[in-house]
C-alpha cells in the first residue's frame, strides 16, 4: 500500500511538471521575440542582396537566376546596359565570366513599400573574357517584393577609381 501511494505521488509530480512546462512554454517563446514580419522589411531586403552576392561569388548560375526578376537589367560601370536575367548565369556557364571574390560592405537600405534600394560597396575579382579583373564598385540593386520574396529588377554599378 505504501509503495502504491509513493508511485502515485511520483506520477502526480510528473504530471504537474508536464502541465507547468506546457503553461510556461508559450511565455518563454513570447519572450524570445516575435516572428519576423511576413512582408517586406529592410532586413529581409539586405539578406536577399547578400544571398545574391553569395551566388555571384560562388558562380552559382542557378541561384542567380532564381534571385533575378525576368525584367532584370544591369547598368554596367562602363555605361552599357544589359537586359535579361540570363546574362550572368549564361556568362558563368560558358566560362566567359568567373568570379574569384565578391564581397559587400557599407550597406545602405531604403524601403519604399514593396521596393527596396540596396546600395553597397562591392569588391570583386575574377576572369572576364579570359582576362583577369579586380575592381571596386558602388552598386545599387533595386529589389521588388513579389510572391513573398525579393527579386532583383535592376542593378546599377559605378566603378570606384583606384587611389
Amino acid at each position: 500500500m505504501k509503495l502504491l501511494s509513493w508511485t502515485r505521488a511520483i506520477l502526480v509530480g510528473i504530471l504537474m511538471f508536464i502541465a507547468a512546462c506546457s503553461l510556461f512554454a508559450p511565455i518563454e517563446l513570447a519572450a524570445a521575440g516575435p516572428n519576423p514580419a511576413p512582408g517586406p522589411t529592410a532586413e529581409s531586403a539586405l539578406a536577399a542582396d547578400q544571398e545574391l552576392a553569395r551566388a555571384m561569388r560562388d558562380n552559382d548560375a542557378v541561384a542567380i537566376s532564381r534571385l533575378l526578376d525576368n525584367s532584370w537589367a544591369v547598368v554596367a560601370s562602363s555605361g552599357g546596359v544589359g537586359e535579361g536575367p540570363s546574362i550572368f548565369p549564361d556568362g558563368i556557364k560558358s566560362g566567359y565570366l568567373t568570379r574569384k571574390t565578391y564581397g559587400l560592405s557599407e550597406p545602405r537600405v531604403q524601403l519604399y513599400g514593396d521596393i527596396a534600394l540596396v546600395t553597397t560597396k562591392v569588391k570583386t575579382s575574377g576572369m572576364f573574357q579570359g582576362k583577369p579583373f579586380d575592381v571596386t564598385e558602388r552598386q545599387t540593386d533595386v529589389l521588388l517584393w513579389q510572391d513573398g520574396g525579393w527579386k532583383c529588377v535592376l542593378t546599377h554599378e559605378t566603378k570606384i577609381a583606384d587611389k
